[in-house]
């Protein structure tokens, strides 16, 4: 927990003054605790989209958008990109520290064991038109998870969390594969214990009974990094609503349902499908790249360039520069044999290039970020473009249970419960309907 100081508020308007707990964290800045504002001055806090509002606390994720920092349990997102494997910083995000040998074999072997779905769950594709959109099946297949373990959904129990946490890791590739399979008419291929996470995936994904598929080890290790990229980053907009879901106790199977929900926003994990689409319309125009540069620095025109610049991160996105590398490797040595694909990589090759010496962009710090090359990278292995956020969903289902399980295992964590800046009308009489 952090260290605690005091501040002083004064309420101008009665002279009655209050301290207020200042919170000291590990890493970032002094945090005020307002718990008590309403309660002894009557006064709620006004904060849209909560960017200046800590929601609770956590151990998990460091993230400071300023100086490009992204770190979990403390380690810096560039060196578990480079040396560590997903499942391994799984471990890490659940547990708060790096295994030892025997610890990651048995963590692996519990994420194979609960990889395979029940065969009920597979009639439960067929409710869904064909062409359902993934992240739709995503939200009611991993919903329907809760019909089917009903018995071990103890919220208060850290041994049924694990268990939960557990089957949700693994089981998630697979459902993200056959909800791909499913749209496309293909039969649903089972998981394989022999083979990594990643690489479990694409095999899922792309394998055909009739005839051998190898992974391309390039492609692996590519996924597994954008994998680590995606895990988690603090209290994002899904991250939020895993909490406020899982605040009312509600089992853990629909609170990562409520989290898929709110990523599948354009604003949130749409985000790298958002860049392709626009790559594409720049290609169907038929107009020079440059004028789309254009119309980006002019401020009066709508038009945005997808993939540049953070919300958070002010500087360089610290896990973009770690994918461009992934990036241009797979490019290389990876052709693409689909010529609409190839257009759309040069395109996006081109304006990285534009972005990166361009003053008006480094000015202003609008560089490519990690949307932009992981879409450019799902395109190069083959994914569709409406897989792309089911994707970030399977690299953020660890995030999002590792939150919830320490919310849950927090003796002081409460119902979610905002309050509001009422603008409406004042009390007034109701008049029947033949004087209004």
């Amino acid at each position: 927990m952090p260290t605690k100081d005091t501040v002083t508020l004064i309420d101008n308007r009665t002279g009655k003054e209050i301290e207020l707990d200042l919170l000291k964290p590990t890493s970032g800045p002094m945090t005020i605790d307002i718990s008590s504002l309403y309660k002894e001055l009557g006064y709620f806090t006004y904060d849209p989209g909560f960017m200046a509002t800590a929601s609770c606390w956590s151990n998990i994720t460091y993230l400071d958008g300023g100086k490009g920092v992204l770190e979990y349990r403390g380690y810096p997102i560039e060196q578990l990109a480079e040396e560590s494997t997903f499942l391994e910083t799984c471990y890490l995000l659940l547990n708060g520290e790096l295994p030892n040998k025997n610890e990651l074999a048995e963590f692996e072997g519990s994420i194979n064991k609960h990889c395979m779905l029940h065969e009920q769950l597979k009639t439960f594709y067929s409710g869904f038109r064909r062409d359902a959109h993934p992240m739709a099946t995503m939200v009611g297949v991993v919903g329907a998870l809760s019909a089917f373990y009903h018995d071990d959904e103890d919220v208060h129990d850290e041994s049924d969390r694990m268990d939960a946490a557990h089957r949700l890791i693994a089981k998630m590739p697979t459902m993200a594969a056959w909800s791909y399979r499913y749209a496309m008419g293909m039969p649903f291929v089972q998981p394989r214990n022999d083979l990594g996470y990643s690489e479990n995936f694409l095999h899922m994904m792309f394998s055909m009974p009739s005839e051998e598929y190898k992974v391309d080890p390039i492609m692996a290790k590519a996924l597994d990094v954008i994998l680590i990229l995606h895990a988690d980053h603090e209290q994002n907009a899904s991250t939020s609503t895993v909490r406020l879901a899982g605040s009312s106790q509600a089992n853990p199977f629909a609170v990562l349902s409520a989290g898929i929900a709110s990523l599948w926003g354009p604003a949130h994990g749409g985000a790298n499908e958002a860049v392709i689409q626009m790559l594409t319309d720049i290609n169907e125009s038929g107009r020079p790249l440059s004028e789309f540069i254009d119309r980006a620095k002019d401020k009066e025109d709508r038009f945005r360039l997808m993939g540049f610049g953070h919300r958070v991160y002010k500087n360089y996105d610290p896990r973009a520069k770690i994918i461009r590398e992934i990036c241009h490797e797979m490019l290389e040595n990876n052709p693409v044999s689909d010529p609409k694909h190839q257009a759309l990589l040069d395109t996006a090759m081109e304006l990285e290039k534009i972005a990166l010496e361009d003053d008006y962009f480094k000015s202003r710090n609008l560089y490519p970020n990690v949307d932009f090359y992981s879409g450019i990278i799902f395109l190069g292995m083959g994914i569709p473009l409406n897989m792309f956020t089911v994707l970030f969903a399977l690299g953020r289902t660890v995030g999002w249970v590792s939150q919830w399980n320490e919310m849950m295992g927090d003796p002081k964590a409460k119902i979610g419960r905002p309050r509001q800046l009422y603008t409406g009308e004042a009390t007034r009489d109701y008049k029947g309907i033949d004087k209004r």
